[in-house]
C-alpha cells in the first residue's frame, strides 16, 4: 500500500507543479519528488551530529543531473558521470543560498541536501525545481528549519510574465529572473535581462511573489500530511556569562580599531584588541582550575554588534565613507602587450585585472544540455581568486564553487552587449589582484574596458556595484549601503549586486544572511545602486568612452565571405578533403554555417588574402562574359568539356573554338590541355558554354 501523499500547484499558463512524499528515499531526513511536465527531480535532505571542533554551519547542498533523465550516455572513455559541470555548481549555489538563513542561529549539525535529475523532458528546467525541492525536502524532514520558501523563474514575453517558463518561451524573453522567497520577502534572486528598467524588476518579483504564496501554502499542506517531527537541536551559542565579560570588556575598545581604512591595519588592530581580552579575561575563568572558554565566538559576535550599531547610530562605516560613498575608482586600459585586450580595475582595495582573447567559434564552450536549451556559448568570462588576494597563504588547487558562481554572474551581465552576430569566440578572465569586497562587480567593470580595449563592438559598456544591508535586532530600522566592503558583506545582512548600462539592468544576484526582505526595500536598494552605476561609467568614460575602431593587432584576423549554400560541399570536399588541404596550407581557421556564411580566421592578413583565395577557387560560381583559364577534361567529336573551376564545367562547341572552321577537335585541343576561354551563356539548368573564340579575340 502506497504511503504517497502529493500536492499540485497551479502556476497558470497551463502549467502546474508536483510535489510529493512517502514514496521514495524513505530512509532520509526528508525527501520529495517534484515534477512539471516531463522534468522530475528527487530532493532529500539529511542531517548528522554536530562533528567536534566546529564552529560554523556546515550545510552541504549538491544538485546532480543523470544522463538517463534524458535516455542518453554520458559522453567520452567512462560511461558514468563524473564531476559536477559549471551548470550543476550554479545550481547547487542557487539552492544553498536561500535555504541557509532559515536555520536557528547557533545550529551547526551537518546538513547536506541533495537533488538528483530523474527525468528531463527538455522543455521544462530542473534547477528551480530543485530549489523548490530543497524547500519542501527540508520541510518534511526531522531537521530544525524555519519554515518554507518558494522558487520559480520568471520570464517575460511580450509584456507577460510568465512562471516557470519553457526553454523556447524563454527565448524570447526579456527577463530570466530566479527568485526564492518567503510570502511578501525575497530571500534570493540570480538571473540577466536585456536593458530593463527597476520598475520592471520590481514588477517581475511581486509577480513572483504571488506565485510564492501559492507555493509555500503547497508545502505546508505537505507538511501538515506527511511531515516529521523537529527535533531539537543542540545550539552553539556562546555562555551567557562569556558574553556579558566580552562585552564589558569591549565596550568603548573597538570603535576605533573597526574605522580603520586599510584592511590589513584593522585586522592588526582587532588582534591587539582580542590578545588583551583574552589574557585579562582567562584567570576570572580558570579559577579553581577550571578551563578557560574560547572567547572567539564570543568577541565575534560583540565586533558583528558594534560595526552595526557604527553604521545604525552614527551612520559611520569602517573606512569613513557615507552610506552612499564609492570607493576611490581607478583603471586604466592596454596593461599588457601581447593579449588581445586588457584592463586593470581598482576600487578601493579590490582590484581585477582582466584579459581579452579572441579565437574562431570552434572554440566555443560545448555542453551537454541534458534538460534542454542553449549547449554553445561564445561568449566566457572566468574568475580567479588567488590566496595572495586576501593576503594569504593556502592550498592551490582549480576554481572552486564561488568563483565558478563569481564568474558565471559577471559573465551574465556583460553577455547581452556582445552582438550576437559578432564572429569571434570571446574569452574574458578576471584574476582578482586585491579583493575586499565585490570582486565580481569589479570584474564587470573591468571585462567591459578590457573588451573595448580589444575592439570588440560592444553595444553600450556595463558597470556593476552591490549596495549591502543593516538592520537593528528589532528591525525598527534598516540602512542601505552603498559599495560594501568585505567586512560589511560578511558583518551585515545583504549583499545585492546589479550590474546595467545607462539605460538598464542586465544582470543581478541577491544574497540575505537575514529571513528576507520586502519588496519596498528592493526597490530602495535598487534606485540606490542605479545612481551609483551611473558614477562609475561616468569614471570608465573617462578612460575609454567606445570600443577601439580596430581590432588588436595581436588578435587574429577575420573576415566573413558568403558562397551559394549548394557550394559548401564542393569547399569541404569529399571526406573533408579540400577544406583540410586549405587550412593545412595557410594555417588559418575555417567555420562554414548552413547559411553559406564562412568566417575565416587567420594570423595576418596575407594568409587571410591566401586563404579567402582559395575559398573562392572551390565556390566560385561561372559569370557570362568573364574569360577563365580552363582544363579540357573531355573530347567529343561536337565539342571539348573544360573546367574552368573546381567542380564547374562547360562546353565548347567545335564552332566555338576558332574564328575559322574547325574539322576536328583534336586539331585544337586535346585533354588536359590548358586553353583560356569566355563564358558566353548560362542557361536555367545551370549548363555553361563557352568559347575559345571569343576569348581569344577579347584578349
Amino acid at each position: 500500500m502506497s504511503s504517497e501523499i502529493t500536492v499540485k500547484v497551479d502556476l497558470g499558463n497551463d502549467r502546474e507543479i508536483t510535489i510529493s512524499t512517502g514514496k521514495l528515499a524513505k530512509l532520509a531526513g526528508g525527501a520529495v519528488t517534484i515534477r512539471q511536465g516531463d522534468t522530475v527531480m528527487l530532493v532529500t535532505a539529511c542531517s548528522a551530529d554536530p562533528r567536534p571542533g566546529l564552529d560554523f554551519f556546515p550545510l552541504q547542498v549538491d544538485y546532480r543531473e543523470r544522463f538517463s533523465a534524458a535516455g542518453k550516455f554520458p559522453g567520452g572513455y567512462f560511461k558514468r558521470e563524473g564531476r559536477p559541470s559549471e551548470k550543476e555548481i550554479l545550481t547547487s549555489r542557487m539552492t544553498d543560498r536561500p535555504a541557509r538563513p532559515l536555520f536557528p542561529k547557533g545550529f551547526i549539525n551537518d546538513v547536506q541536501v541533495m537533488g538528483t535529475l530523474m527525468s528531463a523532458d527538455g522543455e521544462n528546467e530542473a534547477d528551480v525545481l530543485s530549489i523548490l525541492g530543497a524547500s519542501a525536502a527540508l520541510a518534511v524532514s526531522d531537521i530544525p528549519f524555519h519554515g518554507a520558501f518558494g522558487a520559480l523563474r520568471v520570464g517575460r514575453v511580450n509584456g507577460q510574465f510568465i512562471a516557470n517558463p519553457t526553454h523556447d518561451e524563454m527565448k524570447n524573453s526579456d527577463i530570466d529572473l530566479v527568485y526564492a522567497g518567503v510570502p511578501g520577502k525575497v530571500i534570493m534572486i540570480e538571473g540577466s535581462s536585456d536593458e530593463i528598467n527597476e520598475d520592471d524588476l520590481s514588477a517581475a518579483m511581486a509577480y513572483a511573489d504571488g506565485i510564492v504564496i501559492k507555493l509555500v501554502a503547497a508545502i505546508q499542506e505537505l507538511v501538515a500530511k506527511g511531515g516529521k517531527a523537529k527535533y531539537a537541536p543542540k545550539l552553539v551559542l556562546a555562555p551567557e556569562a562569556v558574553m556579558t565579560a566580552v562585552r564589558d570588556y569591549c565596550n568603548g575598545k573597538l570603535d576605533a580599531a573597526l574605522q580603520i581604512v586599510d584592511k590589513k591595519a584593522r585586522s592588526v588592530a582587532l588582534k591587539v584588541v582580542f590578545d588583551a581580552m583574552v589574557a585579562e579575561l582567562t584567570p576570572k575563568f580558570t579559577v579553581d582550575g577550571a578551563v578557560a572558554p574560547s572567547f572567539k565566538g564570543a568577541f565575534e559576535e560583540i565586533t558583528e554588534t558594534t560595526i552595526r550599531q557604527l553604521i545604525l547610530d552614527k551612520g559611520a562605516r569602517q573606512d569613513g565613507r557615507s552610506l552612499q560613498d564609492l570607493r576611490a575608482i581607478s583603471a586604466e586600459v592596454g596593461v599588457l602587450p601581447r593579449v588581445h585586450g586588457s584592463a586593470l580595475f581598482s576600487r578601493g582595495e579590490t582590484q581585477s585585472i582582466v584579459t581579452v582573447t579572441l579565437g574562431a567559434e570552434k572554440e566555443s564552450q560545448d555542453s551537454d544540455g541534458i534538460t534542454g536549451g542553449a549547449t554553445t556559448k561564445k561568449f566566457m568570462l572566468h574568475y580567479n581568486f588567488p590566496n595572495f588576494s586576501v593576503g594569504e597563504c593556502g592550498r592551490i588547487s582549480g576554481p572552486g564553487r564561488r568563483e565558478i558562481g563569481h564568474g558565471a554572474l559577471a559573465e551574465r551581465c556583460v553577455a547581452g552587449m556582445i552582438p550576437a552576430d559578432f564572429p569571434y569566440a570571446v574569452r574574458c578572465v578576471s584574476d582578482i589582484l586585491g579583493s575586499n569586497g565585490s570582486s565580481s562587480m569589479a570584474s564587470v567593470c573591468g571585462a567591459t574596458l578590457a573588451l573595448m580595449d580589444a575592439g570588440v563592438p560592444l553595444k553600450k559598456p556595463v558597470a556593476g556595484i552591490s549596495v549591502g544591508l543593516v538592520t537593528s535586532a528589532d528591525n525598527s530600522r534598516r540602512v542601505f549601503l552603498t559599495d560594501i566592503l568585505g567586512s560589511e558583506d560578511h558583518y551585515g545582512d545583504m549583499d545585492f549586486k546589479i550590474a546595467g548600462t545607462r539605460d538598464g539592468i542586465t544582470g543581478f544576484q541577491l544574497d540575505l544572511k537575514i529571513a528576507g526582505i520586502d519588496l519596498k526595500g528592493m526597490r530602495e536598494a535598487m534606485d540606490q545602486n542605479k545612481v551609483a552605476r551611473a558614477k562609475i561609467l561616468a569614471i570608465m568614460d573617462g578612460v575609454l568612452s567606445a570600443p577601439r575602431a580596430e581590432m588588436n593587432q595581436h588578435a587574429p584576423k577575420i573576415t566573413s565571405v558568403r558562397i551559394n549554400p549548394e557550394k559548401i560541399g564542393a569547399l569541404i570536399g569529399p571526406g573533408g578533403k579540400h577544406i583540410k588541404g586549405i587550412t593545412e596550407r595557410t594555417g588559418a581557421q575555417i567555420d562554414i554555417h548552413e547559411d553559406g556564411t564562412v568566417n575565416v580566421f587567420a594570423a595576418n592578413a596575407e594568409i587571410l588574402e591566401k586563404t579567402i583565395a582559395e575559398i573562392h577557387s572551390f565556390t566560385a560560381e561561372a559569370e557570362i562574359g568573364k574569360i577563365y583559364k580552363g582544363k579540357v577534361t573531355s573530347v567529343k567529336e561536337f565539342g571539348a568539356f573544360v573546367e574552368i573551376m573546381p567542380g564547374v564545367e562547360g562546353l565548347v562547341h567545335i564552332s566555338e573554338l576558332a574564328d575559322y572552321r574547325v574539322n576536328k577537335v583534336e586539331d585544337i585541343c586535346k585533354m588536359g590541355d590548358a586553353i583560356t576561354v569566355k563564358v558566353i551563356d548560362i542557361d536555367d539548368r545551370g549548363r555553361v558554354r563557352l568559347s575559345r573564340k571569343q576569348a581569344l579575340a577579347d584578349v
